[in-house]
C-alpha cells in the first residue's frame, strides 16, 4: 500500500476519493478525455482507495476505469444509456460487499429517469450500504444541478432516502454540489438549517474546514476556485487524513475539478 493507501490488514480504515470526471464527450481540446485517460492509472495507483465516487461519467469512461481498478466493483451504471448520458458511479474494493444499492433521480419522481423542470440535466444519486467483517458504511455519490431551489430539493430528497437506512451506520456523502458551504443545501446536510431539526437521519460534518479549499479550476490548476466538491461524513468515523489532489500527471490534470481524498478510522 502506498503512503496514501488505507486498506490495512486490520480493516480499521476507510479511504475515499471523489472526482467530477468531466464527461467524455466534451470538446475540451488538449484536455479532452482521449488525452486525459492515459494518466488515470498513475492517479489511481498513487491514491488507492476503498471507495471512488465519480460524477459525470459516460459508460465508456466507467469501462476504462474498471479495467484499471480490477480489484473493484461498481454500482450506479445505467446500460444501455442514452447518448450523452452521465452516471454517478461508486467503485468499491472487492473486500467490501454491497448489501444494498439505491440509485435515484433528484426529481419529483425519483424512481424513474426524470428531472425537475428547472434542472438542466436528469441529476442522480447513487447510494450503497457496504459491509466488511464487522464494519458497515453507507457511501453516497451525487451531482447537483445549478439552481438553488433545485439544490435544496435535492438535498432534502437525499436526506429522506437516507433516513430509510439505520442511523447508527456511518455514512460518507461525496459529490459535485455546484454550491459552496454558504448555500442552503449544505445547511440541510449539516443540520444548520433550523427547519430541518426534526430530520431523523442525523447530520453530516465536513472533512475540510474553513477556509474551504477551491475544488473547481477549469483545467487551469488555480487553487482559488469555488469549494463545490465536498466530502461529508456522519457517525462513528474520525478523519485521519484529507487532501485536495492538485497533482499533475504527465503534465495534465485529471479533470477540470481537483480530486478530493480522505481517510477515516
Amino acid at each position: 500500500m502506498n503512503e496514501y493507501g488505507a486498506r490495512n490488514s486490520a480493516g480499521k480504515k476507510i479511504s475515499v476519493m471523489t472526482l467530477n470526471l468531466r464527461f467524455g464527450l466534451a470538446q475540451d481540446g488538449k484536455n479532452s478525455w482521449e488525452y486525459r485517460k492515459s494518466i488515470f492509472p498513475e492517479l489511481l495507483n498513487r491514491y488507492k482507495v476503498d471507495f471512488l465516487a465519480l460524477q459525470e461519467v459516460n459508460n465508456f469512461q466507467s469501462d476504462f476505469i474498471s479495467k484499471i481498478l480490477s480489484q473493484h466493483r461498481v454500482i450506479g451504471i445505467r446500460k444501455p444509456a442514452p447518448v450523452f448520458w452521465q452516471n454517478n458511479v461508486i467503485f468499491y474494493h472487492h473486500s467490501w460487499e454491497c448489501r444494498f444499492c439505491d440509485h435515484f433521480f433528484l426529481s419529483s419522481t425519483p424512481d424513474i429517469p426524470s428531472r425537475l423542470p428547472e434542472s438542466i440535466w436528469p441529476r442522480q444519486c447513487t447510494m450503497g450500504l457496504f459491509e466488511k467483517l464487522n464494519q458497515r458504511v453507507i457511501c453516497i455519490n451525487t451531482h447537483f444541478d445549478f439552481g438553488r431551489e433545485v439544490q435544496l430539493h435535492s438535498a432534502k430528497l437525499i436526506m429522506e432516502r437516507l433516513s430509510q437506512q439505520p442511523v447508527e451506520i456511518p455514512a460518507i456523502l461525496m459529490g459535485d454540489f455546484n454550491a459552496d458551504p454558504s448555500c442552503q443545501c449544505y445547511k440541510i446536510f449539516t443540520g444548520t438549517n433550523k427547519h430541518q431539526r426534526n430530520q431523523s437521519a442525523g447530520y453530516f460534518k465536513p472533512v475540510f474546514d474553513e477556509p474551504y479549499p477551491g475544488t473547481h479550476h477549469g483545467f487551469t490548476g488555480e487553487t482559488d476556485g469555488d469549494h463545490i466538491d465536498w466530502i461529508l461524513f456522519r457517525g462513528n468515523l474520525m478523519v485521519q487524513a484529507c487532501k485536495v489532489i492538485r497533482d499533475k500527471f504527465a503534465g495534465r490534470y485529471p479533470s477540470d475539478h481537483f480530486p478530493l481524498f480522505a481517510v477515516f478510522c
